[in-house]
């Protein structure tokens, strides 16, 4: 078996961003897939796509669930304009080294706040004083996000209140926070594709707990106010005619021109103390020991060598007294 068959270390940055689809038939066509609704047929060539998106009244057959999977799509069940996560498929990764490194980080309380700081900085342009208490970043923060919300009102003339919806009542939001929520949803898909492809927990969140999508939450927030904020107030700028499709349109669009996907990997690595590849790191010494068999583990060693039978050694008397008399 090849180690590239493993899709060990997958280039999620070579990848293109997203497809959201609703009320269409998907079905695998050669290598891709394709798309069907009442106005054709639409070939998707998924070898570079990160992530698709299937919103309600979708239907998608096992072959090219299958086919995307071999690719390393990731699939997200999701609910109308993309702003609910029901399901997703399997990530591109075979290793679990990234996922118990970040167990590891989140488990130590020193460590988790290590990385609760690291995290804090990806967003700031300035570097954050060490005597900071935690208490103090999270007010900065929170001026930094309030800033960034009037500093869009302003440019694009969008009146803005504040940020406020509800699920369950999506279209009494004023447009520019439906505007906001639907660039939102598709910053956390690509994200969670992003985390699930290099073989993280969505659920480990070192900022946000207790959610199945707490460390999306947490990568996520280190773009909205240059990436999602800008796109949605501008989105909202145009009228509310189309504004979700304008909104993804948009998105995608940006996601593109801020080369996010090269970006979202080498951040998550820098905030869990992960040495990148390419900076002097033995990445096909780390393929060549993900692609041999998984390890057992045990107590007094921490893991023993997989792949082989491990019957207890007989000693010479024990072998001796097995042998037939001849």
């Amino acid at each position: 078996m090849r180690i590239q068959d493993l899709h060990v270390l997958p280039k999620f940055r070579d990848g293109w961003s997203y497809l959201y689809v609703e009320h269409c038939r998907i079905d695998q066509e050669a290598r891709a897939v394709a798309i069907h609704d009442a106005e054709g047929k639409a070939p998707v060539p998924c070898a570079n796509l990160a992530l698709l998106m299937l919103g309600p009244g979708v239907s998608i057959t096992h072959a090219a669930v299958s086919v995307l999977a071999d690719h390393g799509c990731l699939v997200a069940w999701c609910g109308e304009e993309g702003v609910r996560f029901y399901a997703v498929g399997m990530g591109e990764t075979r290793s679990a080294s990234n996922l118990l490194h970040q167990a590891r980080m989140w488990a130590d309380e020193e460590l988790r706040m290590q990385v609760v700081r690291r995290l804090y900085q990806l967003r700031f342009r300035e570097k954050l004083d060490p005597a900071l208490t935690l208490r103090q970043i999270r007010g900065m923060e929170g001026i930094r996000v309030r800033e960034a919300y009037a500093r869009a009102a302003r440019v694009t003339g969008v009146p803005w209140s504040g940020r406020s919806y509800r699920r369950d009542k999506w279209t009494s939001a004023d447009p520019v926070n439906r505007a906001l929520s639907t660039a939102n949803s598709c910053l956390y898909g690509i994200c969670h594709a992003a985390v699930v492809s290099a073989g993280f927990s969505p659920a480990l969140g070192f900022i946000h707990t207790g959610k199945m999508l707490s460390f999306v939450y947490d990568v996520a927030d280190i773009y909205k106010t240059r990436v999602t904020v800008p796109a949605a107030f501008r989105a909202a700028a145009e009228g509310k005619d189309g504004l979700e499709r304008r909104v993804r349109m948009t998105c995608r669009d940006v996601f593109v021109t801020t080369r996010l996907l090269q970006r979202i990997i080498p951040d998550i690595q820098m905030a869990l103390g992960i040495p990148v590849r390419g900076a002097g790191v033995d990445g096909e010494q780390f393929d060549r020991e993900s692609a041999a068999p998984g390890s057992l583990w045990d107590p007094d060693k921490g893991k023993v060598e997989g792949g082989r039978m491990h019957a207890p050694e007989l000693d010479e008397a024990e072998a001796n007294d097995g042998r037939s008399d001849s």
